[in-house]
């Protein structure tokens, strides 16, 4: 019987022939349908790994009319709190032998650091999940979107979106209650006995100013001014930033509630480059719960989304949207839990 040719991928009609059984059989058994012994299945599975030869999965979904892949779409993996979400989503795909096809944008901001570097709103997110819909992915898993509301809708027109860590009427959504965790952050700032709370935002987009109004609500109930600096990007090189302005002055704040950890942490540092000790001369609070926030020496009091979670139930929802996909929006909120560590403490 002739052998593959070593010059081409070896196809499932190399591997039937190998073992003697028709292309048919073959395909059974790497589909795991009924009707292949154990022991032909075994003797194909060997031949298969002899010869070199890989399923083509692209073709089998192609073959049953449905797409068995499903997109992964992380705004940023610098960023710990989607590597958390990653590994939740991970966690409820894997069991289930879906592929997981990963796509990795650019967070807005300026171009070269923290943004995309062309386009705006209504843009950025259609160019970055457009090679995960040309993969002809079943799902797109989508965490976190920045396009405005009716944007998205009209991308899940093309395939369906989980959007995670964000809500969007009428598409599966699955997030933390924001408002909620920001009030939770600014208060106890105040019940410190914090007057001067100021606030590092990142750009405006569409589905990312919960944090905002929630901190701005606070401070006006307790009669205080709010302050609000906007970094360029959600990094921590724009936290830098941002402190440059807040912490200039005679009239700096002695508490600062930051939108993400990273934004923290570059207020933190350059705080520390000023001279400023934290939490003695600037309370700081952060939002994620990144595992650099529980670091010895960052000891940062932060909000906990429940990133991971978030993720395994985006995995789920995933799962029951290529099942049913007349189903009605998933809409799934947690309630964030405010970690208190070291780096506040009252005014002195």
């Amino acid at each position: 019987m002739p052998a593959a040719d070593p010059r081409r991928p070896a196809t499932q009609a190399d591997v039937a022939r190998a073992v003697g059984v028709s292309r048919t059989l073959v395909s059974f058994a790497f589909r795991g349908a009924p009707g292949v012994s154990e022991g032909t299945r075994q003797a194909i599975l060997d031949a298969a790994k002899r010869l070199g030869y890989r399923p083509n999965a692209a073709a089998a979904d192609l073959a049953r009319k449905r797409a068995s892949a499903i997109g992964l779409h992380l705004l940023d993996l610098s960023n710990e709190v989607y590597a958390d979400i990653f590994a939740g989503v991970r966690e409820a795909l894997e069991p289930t032998g879906h592929r997981i096809i990963l796509g990795v944008a650019r967070p807005p901001g300026r171009p070269g650091e923290d943004g995309p570097g062309a386009g705006g709103p209504g843009e950025w997110d259609e160019a970055d999940l457009g090679p995960l819909i040309e993969a002809r992915v079943g799902v797109v898993i989508a965490a976190t979107l920045i396009d405005p509301d009716e944007r998205v809708r009209e991308l899940a027109r093309d395939v369906p979106i989980v959007s995670v860590a964000r809500r969007i009427e009428g598409v599966d959504s699955v997030y933390s209650d924001d408002r909620a965790g920001s009030r939770a952050a600014t208060e106890h700032l105040l019940a410190l006995g914090h007057t001067r709370i100021a606030h590092v935002t990142g750009p405006y987009h569409e589905g990312r100013h919960e944090r905002r109004q929630a901190y701005d609500a606070v401070m006006h109930d307790a009669g205080l001014a709010p302050r609000v600096v906007a970094a360029p990007g959600y990094s921590l090189s724009a936290g830098r930033e941002a402190a440059r302005v807040l912490l200039a002055g005679p009239d700096r704040p002695t508490a600062i509630v930051a939108h993400n950890d990273p934004l923290a942490l570059g207020v933190r540092e350059e705080a520390l480059g000023l001279g400023l000790s934290v939490p003695e001369d600037l309370s700081l609070t952060g939002y994620d719960n990144s595992r650099t926030a529980g670091l010895t020496g960052i000891d940062l009091t932060s909000v906990d989304l429940g990133a991971h979670w978030l993720g395994v139930a985006a995995g789920t929802a995933a799962l029951e949207r290529l099942a049913d996909p007349g189903a009605p929006a998933v809409d799934l909120c947690t309630q964030p839990r405010l970690i208190l560590r070291g780096s506040t403490a009252p005014p002195a």
